[in-house]
């Protein structure tokens, strides 16, 4: 029990999509567990529906809830929204840092607002780039922003470290923990209860919503996935189809009616896990599966030409495909019908943590409150 005579730091945690939500929750509630901080939670609500599912997963109750979520919202009104809703909320907080997650406009508005109150920022996940600010979209620009305001950089890996030192980030501000969705897919995993044959079947699970693969790009990925279904008949695919109108119509005219493609709407948490565990492969723009597929053995194809995630690459169970309709055949083809291929990807090989991270950023929030009296260790891959 948290002992009130002494002044604990406080520290709000601050998200509004479901990926940072499911980063984030493995924290916040090490944090209550503590005793030795004063933790409250501020979610925007950027995202919903899917926030909500995550919140009910992990048992989290916010302790503010902006709701800025409108239909057809833009970044412009988002970024306006987070920035207007936080502020009265920080004045009369007043806390001692805030805590954000990763590369949203929640992420970046709220280190903003924070800044204009001389707040210090601590952010998980920082350091990952591509070098292009245009890819991912508006993703890049979101963290590079957001590490130039932020205090405290718990970078998830040594390249993103690297990163952070480069753009003469002080080293000793900078610390590698692994990520923590690492830490979230170890929870999940002890409640599941997994479908194996599912793999014997080839199940292929399929993600796209990202704004820079809209349009043609898009397009050219349909081509391939019904290429993909045409040459291989014991292949099926899932494919979680995101919320946004532009892309649902899009699969939902490609594949409506189609017996081995089975569109469903966005899985909750718990289950886009199960789905992954028990896929043979995933195909996927997201940024996140292409920290959770390795730490399962499942080859990752990567629809995009730049990623801020190269440690999965260079261990050889992620490909960067990009949205090239003959490309993206000829790679799926080859690890379905060549079983060596297929071997050398999924080896689970896990570069991005050990379940521990949390602990790692709970004992750098110690140190920089001058609770503990020595840095913790970094994390090394094993």
């Amino acid at each position: 029990m948290m002992n009130n005579s002494i002044q604990y730091p406080k520290v709000l945690a601050v998200f509004g999509t479901r990926p940072e939500a499911i980063k984030m929750a493995p924290v916040v509630n090490a944090l209550n567990a503590a005793g030795d901080f004063q933790i409250k939670t501020v979610v925007t609500a950027q995202h919903r529906e899917m926030l909500d599912q995550v919140l009910t997963i992990f048992g989290i109750r916010p302790d503010y809830d902006l709701n800025i979520m409108s239909p057809g919202q833009n970044l412009t009104e988002i970024t306006c929204r987070v920035l207007q809703g936080l502020d009265p909320v920080f004045k009369t907080e007043k806390p001692d840092l805030i805590l954000v997650h990763g590369d949203t406009t929640t992420a970046f508005a709220s280190s903003l607002a924070a800044f204009y109150l001389h707040i210090p920022v601590g952010h998980v996940e920082a350091g990952l780039r591509t070098g292009d600010k245009q890819q991912p979209f508006p993703e890049e620009l979101n963290r590079l922003l957001t590490g130039r305001i932020a205090d405290l950089h718990f970078a998830p890996t040594a390249n993103a470290r690297e990163n952070l030192l480069r753009e003469n980030i002080p080293a000793e501000s900078i610390q590698i923990t692994g990520n923590t969705v690492i830490d979230a897919l170890y929870f999940c995993l002890r409640e599941l209860s997994l479908d194996v044959k599912e793999a014997e079947r080839q199940l292929i699970l399929v993600t796209v919503h990202r704004r820079e693969n809209w349009g043609p790009p898009l397009e050219n990925v349909v081509k391939a996935l019904k290429n993909i279904i045409k040459d291989n008949p014991m292949v099926n695919l899932i494919i979680p189809v995101h919320l946004n109108p532009v892309v649902r119509q899009v699969f939902f005219n490609a594949f409506q009616g189609e017996s081995r493609v089975k569109l469903v709407e966005p899985l909750d948490y718990q289950s886009m896990i199960k789905t992954m565990a028990e896929a043979y492969l995933v195909i996927t723009d997201s940024g996140g599966i292409q920290e959770e597929a390795p730490s399962l053995g499942k080859p990752v194809l990567v629809l995009r030409e730049k990623t801020e995630r190269p440690e999965a690459v260079a261990a050889g169970t992620v490909k960067l495909v990009g949205t090239d309709t003959e490309r993206i055949t000829s790679i799926v083809n080859l690890l379905l019908n060549e079983p060596g291929e297929y071997l050398k990807m999924s080896k689970a090989v896990n570069p991005y943590g050990d379940g521990k991270a949390t602990e790692r950023i709970m004992n750098g929030l110690r140190f920089y409150f001058g609770l503990i009296g020595n840095k913790p260790a970094d994390f090394i891959p094993s």
